[in-house]
């Protein structure tokens, strides 16, 4: 009895504790974009890709924070293994499975110099549209100017962020990955680095409210599976090779799946 009201107590602060990270999150974005980042900005006047430097890197440390916070309030446990391999990155397409809504703040609270694709609504939403412009993070609102833009980011040594799902993961279900990353690549002529995200238990997934919290404290790990280079693949007619490298890449991650991460060569 005594276990069950102490278990019960405990989910219901992890849900509390989830809802008051969210508006942590959006509050925390909307002081940045008011305050902080314009100063950089000033700071930077006349330099536009010094100022966006500078805007990732206070992004970086606030993500950081961020994900001290979740971990302070019981709301998450974090183990990101990849970190060591990634700390001298430079210049990569980093990809990704989706399965949770924070992945994204968690990559870019360690990987160096990082960039990203955001989805062209949150250039409107009032808690993030300062914070993504003042970082140059790119919109994929402009289908004719996103390659031109992710090619503009990784000329310029940063590490770029894709989830080739294009969404978040749906539980249970293989792998089905878009051509963008692998067509960046090859146009790039730069190398793949693959992650493995798995979050356990499974929480905050496509369409899944913020506050159906799990009974046990979820553990968010980020661990890095291997580089992928692409080099193999120049010899082909673009499209073929982008065909062939999102198909490889594709059984890759679901052979990853299948395993349960143990599938790494």
């Amino acid at each position: 009895m005594w276990a069950r009201s102490v278990h019960f107590l405990q989910h219901t602060w992890r849900r509390l504790a989830t809802g008051l990270c969210f508006v942590v999150f959006g509050l925390g974005g909307l002081v940045m974009s008011l305050t902080t980042l314009p100063l950089l900005k000033l700071r930077a006047y006349g330099d536009p890709q010094r100022q966006q430097q500078m805007a990732k890197a206070m992004v970086q440390t606030t993500f950081r924070f961020f994900i001290g916070f979740m971990r302070f309030t019981g709301v998450f446990n974090f183990a990101f293994p990849a970190r060591q391999q990634l700390q001298n990155c430079r210049g990569q397409v980093i990809i990704a499975n989706h399965p949770c809504l924070i992945d994204i703040v968690a990559l870019i609270s360690f990987v160096p110099n990082a960039d990203c694709v955001v989805k062209a609504h949150l250039w409107r939403n009032p808690f993030m549209r300062g914070v993504i412009k003042s970082s140059g993070y790119i919109s994929n609102g402009d289908p004719e100017g996103l390659v031109d833009d992710c090619e503009r980011s990784l000329a310029q040594g940063n590490n770029l962020i894709i989830f080739p799902e294009g969404t978040r993961t749906e539980p249970g279900q293989p792998f089905r990955f878009q051509r963008g990353p692998a067509n960046l690549a090859l146009r790039t002529k730069n190398d793949m680095t693959a992650l493995r995200i798995c979050c356990d238990p499974v929480t905050l997934i496509k369409n899944e409210p913020w506050y159906c919290a799990p009974k046990t404290k979820p553990t968010l790990t980020i661990e890095f599976l291997r580089s992928v280079p692409t080099t193999g693949y120049q010899t082909e007619q673009p499209s073929i090779a982008a065909r062939k490298l999102t198909r490889d890449l594709e059984d890759y991650y679901n052979k990853v799946l299948e395993s349960n991460g143990n599938f790494k060569t």
